[in-house]
């Protein structure tokens, strides 16, 4: 595929989710994960989907005013529908990073109520929110007030430490909503503040994706997407014929992105699309990381989030080899990934 072939394909990307509206494209999202989902993951991710909503890393409201912000939250277009997560709990700082944020232009500013790590307790931030919906809503009220373009949303888990889910989600949704957001991403999860790390944050707590289904029924104006746990396209239908409006999906899109998205513009969105193969994909990113080459970027910062492009399939282990071998060298660039690339289309052949 041709460099020009490959940028005429990435405009082709933007146009279409220019057409998309943002509720259709949260029937499947990527979440925001810190170190992963970054301008690089989000259009690799983007080769495999038209259509999906692709979420940025956490920015903190406080870094985006005081930082530099095309650094922090810099986006091409050709990465189609994108949420900027924000973290924060100060209403006029998050007010002005939305400011700072909407020429940026994503579809949807989310305030994150559900990352439990210690940085995030020590600012007061992410899933402490859980105990203060009165603080939330004055938040996400500051932040509808400065957006001119984007859609302002909200991250949460089912409830933090000793809350009773069943007891607080109600109340929270609720009192939340009066704020003007109908938008939620639930991580049907609690977050426990103290005694589990972030990790076992994401795996012990059980999961209770029923109580999700049933905040829907309780609130059906809502938009109710469902988070946690999610691990293929397969196990993600059942929860849009289930009646929420969409499916998150983390850790499994980032390891395996051509198994939850190469199919989602098909089955999710309905869409008369030809599944993406995985070395199209690669090669699709060519210009990008030319551009990026020139610039001083590493390959190595780029290929770090394409490894898991062949998982599973014939060569994938070799594939891995070459690029975490030499995509940290200097010289490295197109070349040595279409090295890499011969291993699994040898094996395919």
């Amino acid at each position: 595929m041709s460099g020009n072939e490959t940028n005429c394909r990435c405009l082709q990307v933007t146009e279409k989710n220019k057409k998309l509206d943002i509720s259709m494209a949260s029937r499947l999202s990527v979440a925001p994960m810190m170190e992963w989902t970054d301008r690089h993951c989000r259009l690799f991710h983007r080769q495999f989907s038209s259509h999906a909503l692709l979420y940025t890393e956490m920015v903190t409201a406080r870094a985006l005013t005081h930082g530099d912000p095309e650094r922090l939250i810099g986006k091409s277009e050709a990465e189609g529908h994108v949420a900027l997560q924000l973290g924060g709990s100060e209403p006029e700082v998050l007010a002005k990073a939305v400011k700072i944020a909407e020429p940026f232009g994503y579809s949807e500013i989310n305030l994150n109520c559900g990352c439990p790590s210690d940085r995030v307790q020590s600012g007061a931030f992410g899933a402490c929110l859980m105990r203060d919906p009165g603080l939330v809503a004055d938040c996400v009220s500051a932040m509808k007030d400065a957006a001119q373009s984007s859609e302002i949303t909200v991250k949460c888990r089912i409830g933090v430490d000793e809350q009773e889910p069943r007891e607080i989600l109600p109340d929270f949704l609720s009192r939340v909503s009066a704020s003007g957001v109908d938008h939620f991403i639930i991580h049907a999860r609690k977050a426990w503040l103290q005694g589990l790390s972030p990790k076992e944050n994401r795996d012990i707590p059980p999961l209770d994706h029923a109580l999700v289904v049933e905040m829907k029924g309780l609130f059906p104006a809502l938009e109710i997407v469902v988070n946690g746990g999610i691990m293929s396209l397969e196990e993600a239908l059942p929860h849009l014929d289930a009646g929420l409006d969409g499916v998150m999906i983390g850790r499994a899109a980032y390891h395996d992105p051509c198994a939850v998205l190469a199919d989602a513009d098909a089955r999710v969105f309905g869409m008369d699309s030809p599944r993406t193969d995985p070395s199209d994909a690669v090669r699709a990113m060519y210009p990008h990381i030319e551009a990026e080459l020139t610039r001083g970027t590493r390959l190595n910062q780029i290929t770090r989030h394409m490894l898991g492009a062949f998982t599973g399939q014939p060569g994938a282990r070799a594939w891995r080899r070459v690029l975490s071998e030499g995509a940290h060298l200097p010289a490295a660039g197109p070349d040595l990934i279409e090295q890499a690339l011969s291993h699994v289309e040898r094996r395919a052949a």
